[in-house]
């Protein structure tokens, strides 16, 4: 048996995890074997073997590329092998996204008020982002419900089309779930479950706001869901999905901290790829074609004092700095909700402003190889 240990199958490689050179980007190759092997080779260089362990530099050329590690007998055929594929962040550059989640209420608003709206920034929530924005550059996805008490996205009006895709340069309306109870409302869905409220929330975004203001990355209302789910997403056109990926939520909110020994907001990944991404920005499901980003700050659940320090030892980690996904709901935002923050805008403003100062540039996912 040969394994190859480091990279992973369907890393995401960037400038941090190798050298640049005039070739492309020179990386470290690590692996196992159950038994000693005179020659190991890993493409077309031979490594350095220590005992059951071997080690060897390839250089990545390619955004995908396929690294094979095997033996050779001594009648020159060849032994084991094993093969993995990684991806080369090739334009990789510090940058981040910023995302909300769980919307309708702010939608909710301009339909029902929309005799009076002449634009869609006569929302406080809206006209807010727009602030930001014009401060600081942020671009803003907004991944949202279909329904809630008193409103479906079928009765948004198209009245307002023309100024959303004014600003499509820095605004994203994405499927996040049908409503926001039950909690978990695909952690046992179906293909075509998961696809009818796909198709529901999203034709009705490209009626209201037109096509342009989609994203092929979101998050699904509390992270969770099957494979077959998730692949019905892919096969929409989803490219990536975001999420916690840790162990330390679980309870009557996604915001509320309890330790278990299963992943959660992970949708279908096994502790072994969910441990890996507690430690990384991005990995590939090589059998999906599905990217997964983590979240590396969910500003809602932090004290404004906290922020600061929360992304500075997050930053401590090039292998986790090189993309900040910052993330908030928005419900903390409305007065008329419980879980209403007064400090909300600040936390925001807080967040944003620390990645502006540390040099990262505002950037949606699906504009280039994962924003880059």
């Amino acid at each position: 048996m040969i394994r190859i240990v480091e990279p992973v199958d369907g890393a995401i490689l960037n400038r941090n995890d190798g050298k640049l050179t005039s070739d492309g980007l020179k990386i470290a190759v690590r692996g196992v074997t159950s038994r000693k092997y005179d020659k190991i080779f890993v493409n077309e260089e031979e490594a350095e073997v220590d005992g059951d362990r071997f080690t060897c530099h390839v250089t990545l050329r390619s955004v995908e590329n396929r690294i094979v590690a095997f033996t050779r007998g001594s009648d020159g055929g060849f032994g084991c092998a094993d093969v993995v594929t990684v991806l080369w962040d090739r334009n990789s550059m510090k940058r981040y996204r910023l995302s909300v989640d769980d919307n309708i209420l702010f939608l909710k608003d301009l339909a029902l008020n929309s005799w009076k709206y002449g634009s869609i920034f006569d929302n406080d929530f809206l006209s807010f982002w727009r602030d930001v924005h014009e401060k600081y550059g942020t671009k803003v996805q907004f991944n949202i419900f279909y329904q809630t008490e008193g409103f479906k996205l079928s009765k948004m009006p198209d009245k307002y089309k023309s100024e959303w895709l004014e600003n499509r340069d820095w605004l994203r309306l994405t499927f996040h779930a049908l409503q926001e109870k039950p909690d978990l409302p695909y952690r046992n869905a179906t293909y075509m479950e998961m696809k009818r409220d796909y198709l529901l929330v999203t034709r009705e975004i490209e009626r209201f706001a037109g096509r342009e203001l989609l994203s092929s990355f979101t998050t699904i209302h509390w992270g969770e869901a099957p494979i077959e789910a998730c692949i019905a997403l892919r096969n929409c056109g989803v490219e990536g999905l975001v999420g916690y990926f840790t162990w330390n939520y679980r309870g009557p909110s996604p915001c509320e901290t309890v330790i278990t020994d299963k992943p959660c907001v992970s949708y279908y990944l096994d502790n072994e790829r969910v441990k890996y991404l507690s430690r990384h920005d991005y990995w590939k499901d090589m059998k999906t074609g599905i990217v997964f980003i983590r979240h590396d700050i969910v500003i809602n659940t932090l004290e404004l004092g906290e922020i600061a320090s929360h992304l500075n030892r997050v930053a401590e980690d090039p292998h986790q700095s090189e993309i900040m996904e910052l993330m908030i709901h928005e419900q903390y935002f409305h007065r008329n909700r419980p879980e209403y923050q007064p400090d909300y805008e600040e936390k925001v403003i807080e967040a944003v402003k620390w990645v502006t100062d540390k040099g990262y540039r505002p950037v949606f996912y699906d504009e280039g190889f994962i924003g880059a």
